[in-house]
């Protein structure tokens, strides 16, 4: 067995890879043809990165040109530490108002301590946001995954 094929995350280490970390870095092609790449929250579903962003944003202007994209969650301090998952999508844009509040839900539910439900004020603000914006789904193509504490300490 190689080394690369050791470090492999089962598909249910993904999903615990993807529920347990908070960033995901999403590379486009920008206008010039070199990557644009930024940190963005992200909320997994069904195994797929979603996120939310200005529809007037670089990184929507670049996939609406070219829908391919890299998505990278990565985690670990030390070499022997690191885990994470480089995943070579295709995005798809979601604009229907719908789709995009019942995303920005669920996102602001993953990422604010102590909330359990989306109402009044907060539901409101959403809303106002929800024109300016586009929910994004990544659909794999290709993944590659690493886990270099299956290694054991030996390099």
């Amino acid at each position: 067995m190689s080394r690369r094929d050791q470090i492999v995350l089962s598909d249910a280490e993904l999903l615990e890879l993807l529920d347990s970390e908070r960033v995901a870095v999403v590379s486009s092609l920008g206008p010039r043809g070199w990557p644009h790449s930024m940190p963005l929250w992200f909320v997994p579903r069904d195994g797929e990165v979603w996120i939310w962003t200005y529809a007037k944003s670089q990184k929507v202007r670049n996939l609406e040109r070219d829908p391919r994209a890299t998505v990278l969650v990565e985690t670990g301090h030390e070499y022997g530490e690191l885990r994470g998952a480089m995943i070579e999508a295709e995005a798809v844009l979601h604009r229907e108002l719908g789709t995009v509040v019942g995303f920005a839900e669920e996102l602001t539910l993953r990422y604010a301590d102590g909330i359990s439900a989306i109402d009044g004020d907060a539901r409101a603000g959403l809303e106002a946001q929800a024109p300016k914006r586009v929910a994004i789904q990544f659909k794999a193509v290709r993944t590659a995954t690493w886990d270099h504490r299956k290694l054991g300490g030996t390099y």
